[in-house]
């Protein structure tokens, strides 16, 4: 899950040149990256430098399955409890994915351990999870699944090459998804770059490309423009709000 972004796009009122190109974000999937941070740190350190430097902490049974995840770990560090992305309220990942699956070490799951909160895993013990003191440092993971592409494009050929060379577009469903990827936007060269968002006339509404539900909304005041052939785009400065746009314009994503 990882976003890019390109070249310029201008706002409907300011389009004068439908030609222009913005950059755009892709989510990346097949290439996901990890990275062993082998101070230990609290949990919720872990978690907060993640954030500020890639995406989050691990998190989810796919990730911790991941073989790139594997070749990562020294036989050392496999033999050691790692921060991993879950905590207690209930039990949930800190990137909001969800999950029902659960790799307990049951000898570390009754209720008497509970009350720390958080969740470390032994990658010599077949990755199993245990629970322990957030406030207890240990070494942890960090991932990094966005990517800004920076080179103009339309949204349709944004859209196309984040399928071809990662996932998709970029989808922001929650407060989480658009702090991050306002993050990644920084180093945009451009007004604004492509997101997944994409208006369709025959069902009149906004949608995401990756069939997510728009629930979470962050649209400039005034709302979008609801016509044909609009996508949705950031703002890569001020308050990072979303504009429809011109799916012709060229820009990052």
């Amino acid at each position: 899950y990882c976003t890019h972004s390109y070249g310029e796009i201008t706002p409907i009122s300011q389009a004068k040149n439908l030609t222009q190109i913005n950059f755009f974000f892709s989510t990346e999937t097949n290439t996901r990256q990890f990275f062993l941070i082998n101070q230990p740190v609290r949990w919720l350190e872990a978690q907060r430098y993640c954030r500020e430097s890639h995406t989050d902490l691990i998190s989810g049974w796919n990730q911790l399955q991941d073989p790139q995840l594997k070749d990562l770990l020294s036989p050392e560090a496999a033999g050691t409890n790692i921060h991993i992305g879950m905590f207690r309220d209930t039990w949930k990942w800190s990137d909001g994915s969800r999950s029902s699956f659960r790799l307990w070490n049951l000898q570390f799951n009754m209720d008497k351990y509970n009350s720390g909160q958080c969740a470390m895993a032994v990658f010599d013990d077949g990755g199993r999870w245990m629970s322990g003191d957030c406030d207890q440092p240990k070494p942890f993971i960090c991932y990094d699944n966005m990517i800004l592409i920076k080179e103009k494009m339309k949204w349709e050929e944004a859209l196309y090459y984040c399928r071809d060379h990662y996932h998709d577009l970029v989808t922001i469903t929650n407060l989480d998804d658009q702090r991050w990827v306002e993050k990644k936007v920084k180093d945009a060269s451009t007004p604004f770059v492509w997101t997944g968002l994409r208006y369709t006339c025959t069902l009149e509404l906004w949608f995401w490309v990756s069939e997510e539900e728009v629930s979470y909304k962050n649209w400039v005041s005034g709302g979008p423009e609801d016509d044909c052939d609009m996508s949705g785009a950031m703002e890569t400065g001020g308050q990072h709000q979303w504009h429809s746009l011109f799916s012709n314009c060229r820009t990052e994503s």
